[in-house]
């Protein structure tokens, strides 16, 4: 098994602490690796999505550089360019603090988790499967099923690539199985190239990604914000979201004259308003009382 190292100056804030804790509370099952506290490394493990080979990386920080470390018998530079997009360390955030100046609801959070960055799925092809197994399903069903799914067709501890998860022959509920095959001939045919998306237009990605039967307009904007982690996309389909854009600022202005001045980072302020909401959740806030949930 081959590795690679690369490192590289991540631009404008970015604490990888803040962003893993983020992505460890969003993830449908934990990252692999244990939590060793501050400073502590990101690890795991997934398919590469230039061509489906089990990728091991690991993540740390110094100071502004990044250094990425991926192991496996595939494409690695490319492997460490998907840890880039999953993790947003590609993105020139430079005009970040900029966001949370025009408007005073983002600077708050910023201040509260500075250096928090978007952090998605390994894949389009993984977030894919995601929204598929939670339609009509609750969460802890969908981790049981994707648990399975891993166990059964996957290698290593990662998701099983596309080639290994049209070998299901299981009748999962609600046209589950039906729909995986779609999405992964879908992965397969290049459809859900996380690189390819992120290039376009978000509503003509969207629509590229609804191409993969069972993928409806919830699912597809998934796939794009959390899947390519695409940057500068307003989410509609998150009642969470718009619950707490009202919360802030009142309900006589439309999310998308508010999000203006988010531009061209609004993935990044959506983001920060439901980690607020789960902050407030969390304590007893103003939206209601109980433990904290992610955030799906």
């Amino acid at each position: 098994m081959a590795r690679h190292t690369a490192e590289f100056e991540v631009a404008g804030p970015w604490s990888l602490e803040n962003s893993r804790e983020f992505w460890e509370e969003m993830a449908p099952v934990p990252p692999a690796g244990p939590r060793d506290g501050a400073g502590a490394a990101l690890r795991t493990v997934f398919p590469a999505d230039s061509d489906w080979r089990q990728v091991t990386a690991e993540v740390t920080q110094h100071g502004s550089t990044a250094r990425i470390t991926v192991a496996g018998d595939g494409d690695l530079d490319a492997a460490a360019e998907q840890v880039r997009r999953f993790l947003a360390l590609d993105v020139d955030a430079r005009g970040w603090p900029g966001v949370g100046d025009r408007d005073p609801v983002i600077g708050r959070i910023q201040a509260r988790r500075p250096g928090l960055r978007p952090c998605g799925f390994h894949s389009p092809y993984e977030a894919a499967c995601w929204a598929v197994l939670t339609q009509r399903t609750g969460m802890p069903a969908a981790r049981r099923m994707r648990e399975d799914l891993i166990s059964e067709y996957g290698t290593g501890g990662a998701f099983p690539a596309p080639a290994a998860l049209l070998r299901l022959d299981a009748e999962l509920p609600w046209r589950k199985t039906e729909y995986l095959h779609s999405v992964a001939r879908a992965a397969l045919d290049g459809v859900l190239d996380g690189a390819r998306l992120r290039s376009l237009e978000p509503r003509e990605a969207m629509h590229q990604v609804r191409q993969a039967k069972g993928l409806g307009a919830f699912a597809a904007e998934l796939v794009v914000v959390r899947g390519a982690n695409h940057p500068d996309v307003l989410p509609t389909q998150e009642p969470r979201l718009a619950a707490e854009i009202a919360e802030q600022y009142g309900t006589e202005r439309e999310s998308t004259e508010i999000s203006e001045a988010w531009r061209p980072l609004r993935t990044w302020a959506a983001l920060h308003l439901r980690v607020l909401r789960g902050d407030r959740l969390a304590t007893g806030g103003a939206s209601g009382t109980g433990p904290r949930r992610a955030l799906k």
